[in-house]
């Protein structure tokens, strides 16, 4: 009985080491990278159905990589998006060391745990899909299992969040409630933040020009997903993309 209590004090022992490892930082990639692109496997969007259903985690994540990313993003969403957090633990499993973003729709701490479980970087935290005590404890959560928290906003409405210090801020540039995109939503945001907070301008972007003209507006990272998974070489799409910034 005693051994076998042992073995599972140990297994936990182990669990908790995994779930507390040292990570990638998502924050120091983009501080120190001069494209900052987080290149994302997105399988399907809620507007526009499949984009590329046959998409394999095993393959796609490594090849922007091999790329030049700076950093992915995965969704792990399977409802709306067609991802799952295996394909995270199947990124890994293929070679990828980069930082990676655990995406999704997080309500939960079990959620944050499956984050860190999976191989994840960070976690990102959407302002308006929580209130501010439920982004500041899952914020805590994240930081107590080494994971950063991007946080999301979309309006003037929700810079109050960012009091919570985040790790990052993202703004999203597509209305989560009528789906339409504007660049422009990065551009009159940017000067409300707090000029130390590591920006990150989501969504919208397909001309590498842009990139430009954000970073001048103190952004640092740049989330690009269907720009890239629409066309038959993500990968490729990536490497020619950073070329041309």
């Amino acid at each position: 009985m005693k051994d076998v209590l042992q073995d599972i004090l140990s297994n936990k022992r182990s669990e908790l080491e995994q779930l507390r490892a040292r990570k990638p930082s998502l924050r120091q990639a983009l501080l120190d990278s001069s494209t900052g692109i987080i290149a994302e496997f997105k399988r399907r969007s809620p507007s526009r159905g499949w984009i590329k259903e046959e998409g394999r985690a095993e393959l796609i994540p490594l090849g922007y990589q091999q790329a030049g990313a700076t950093a992915l993003s995965i969704l792990a969403d399977g409802r709306f998006f067609g991802g799952a957090p295996q394909f995270i633990t199947a990124a890994r499993a293929s070679g990828v060391t980069l930082p990676i973003l655990y995406k999704e729709f997080v309500i939960d701490e079990l959620q944050v745990y499956q984050a860190a479980l999976s191989g994840a970087s960070a976690v990102l935290l959407i302002a308006a899909c929580l209130t501010k005590p439920q982004v500041s404890s899952l914020i805590a959560v994240a930081h107590s299992l080494g994971l950063e928290v991007l946080l999301e906003i979309h309006s003037e409405a929700e810079l109050d969040y960012v009091d919570l210090q985040p790790d990052l801020c993202g703004v999203n540039n597509r209305n989560l409630g009528t789906f339409v995109t504007s660049v422009d939503n990065s551009f009159r945001l940017a000067e409300r933040l707090p000029s130390d907070i590591v920006k990150v301008s989501e969504s919208g972007i397909s001309d590498p020009g842009t990139i430009s003209l954000l970073r001048q507006a103190g952004f640092r990272g740049f989330l690009i997903g269907e720009t890239f998974m629409r066309t038959a070489d993500p990968g490729l799409a990536l490497k020619d993309f950073i070329a041309r910034i």
